[in-house]
C-alpha cells in the first residue's frame, strides 16, 4: 500500500489546450523539473487526452505547445465563414490535418509505450457506451496497449459536429471523451482505486480545465426549445460546465478538499472557443499568469513526491 498517489488530470477543449500545455511548460521550467516524474496516473480527455499520451511518451510540455501553435491552424483552417454555415449539416473540419499532425507527432509509437499509466476516455457511438483506453498497468489490460498512439488521441479528440467519428481501432465508432468524460478527474480516481487499489487517503490530484467561461444564462433557455438551447451551442455549454462542476465537487468530497488542486481561470463569456487558434497568444498569456501565482503551490504539494518507475504488465 502506497502512502501517497498523485494524479494529473486534463479537461478536454480543443484549442484551448494550448492552456494546460503551456501552464505546465511554465510550471517545469519554473522548478527545473520533469512535470511527469511527480505523478503516478495521467487522465486526459480530447485535447487533454492528446497532451496526456505525449507526456507519457516522454514529450515535454513545451513541445506539446509548439505543436499547437504550428498544426491548430491546418487542423482549424477558417473559410471566409463558409466553414460556420457548413458546420450546420455536416462536421465543421476535416480529420486529415488533425491525423497527419498526430501521425507526425507520435510516429509509429504504440499506446503500450507510454512511460507513465494513461487512462484516456472516448466514447463508443456504435454499442452507444463509454470507452476508455487503458495502459497495461493491470494483468487484464491485455489489447489497448497495441493500438498506435495516433490512434488513441484521434479516438479521444473526435468532437462531434467539429469531426468525424474515428474508425482506426477495430473499426469501431468512437467519438470524443467529452460526451461522458471532459473531465477526467472521476474516471482516474476510479482507475486508482477500483484498478490500482489504492485507498482514497493516498490519492492527491492536480487538475487543469481549459479555461471556464463565465455566462449569463439567458431567459430564453427558461421554456427554450431545440431553437434556443441550440443557439451558439448552448445546450454542450452547460453539459460540458455542469458535468465539470459536479465532478469536481464529487472528487472533493471523497478525498477532501485538501487532495484536490484545480487550475482552470475564470474567463470571459467567448472570450476563448474549442476552434479559436486566431487566440493562442491569449491563451499562453493567461497560462504564464495562472502558473506563475500557482508554481509555489505545485512545489509545496506535488514536487516533494518522485512517482516510482512504472513498468508496464505487456509490451
Amino acid at each position: 500500500m502506497t502512502n501517497r498517489f498523485q494524479i494529473l488530470s486534463l479537461d478536454g477543449g480543443g484549442v484551448k489546450g494550448i492552456f494546460s500545455a503551456a501552464a505546465l511548460a511554465a510550471i517545469e521550467e519554473d522548478l527545473n523539473i520533469t512535470i511527469t516524474d511527480h505523478f503516478d496516473l495521467i487522465a486526459g480527455t480530447s485535447t487533454g487526452g492528446i497532451i496526456a499520451i505525449g507526456l507519457g511518451l516522454g514529450i515535454r510540455p513545451r513541445e506539446i505547445v509548439e505543436l499547437y501553435l504550428r498544426e491548430g491552424p491546418k487542423i482549424f483552417r477558417q473559410w471566409l465563414g463558409l466553414k460556420s454555415l457548413q458546420h450546420w449539416v455536416a462536421r465543421k473540419f476535416s480529420a486529415k490535418p488533425l491525423e497527419e499532425a498526430l501521425k507526425g507527432c507520435f510516429r509509429e509509437r504504440l499506446f503500450g509505450d507510454s512511460k507513465k499509466r494513461l487512462v484516456i476516455p472516448a466514447y463508443n457511438l456504435g454499442e452507444d457506451d463509454v470507452y476508455i483506453f487503458r495502459t497495461p498497468h493491470h494483468e487484464r489490460l491485455r489489447r489497448d496497449f497495441k493500438v498506435p498512439a495516433w490512434k488513441v488521441a484521434r479516438a479521444t479528440s473526435a468532437a462531434p459536429t467539429f469531426f468525424s467519428c474515428a474508425r482506426d481501432v477495430d473499426k469501431l465508432r468512437l467519438v470524443d471523451g467529452g460526451i461522458w468524460a471532459n473531465n477526467p478527474t472521476l474516471v482516474a480516481v476510479t482507475e486508482a482505486v477500483g484498478t490500482l487499489d489504492i485507498p482514497l487517503s493516498a490519492l492527491h490530484i492536480f487538475s487543469i480545465g481549459t479555461s471556464d467561461a463565465v455566462n449569463h444564462r439567458k431567459k430564453r433557455l427558461n421554456g427554450g426549445g431545440i431553437i434556443a438551447w441550440g443557439r451558439e451551442n448552448t445546450a454542450v455549454s452547460i453539459i460540458m460546465r455542469g458535468q465539470s462542476i459536479g465532478v469536481r465537487n464529487q472528487v472533493k468530497f471523497l478525498l477532501g478538499a485538501d487532495h484536490v488542486d484545480c487550475l482552470d481561470p475564470k474567463v470571459a463569456a467567448n472570450e476563448f472557443s474549442f476552434d479559436g487558434v486566431h487566440k493562442a497568444d491569449d491563451l499562453i498569456a493567461k497560462a504564464a499568469h495562472y502558473s506563475r501565482v500557482f508554481t509555489p503551490t505545485f512545489k509545496a504539494r506535488f514536487a516533494g513526491h518522485i512517482a516510482p518507475i512504472y513498468t508496464p504488465i505487456y509490451r
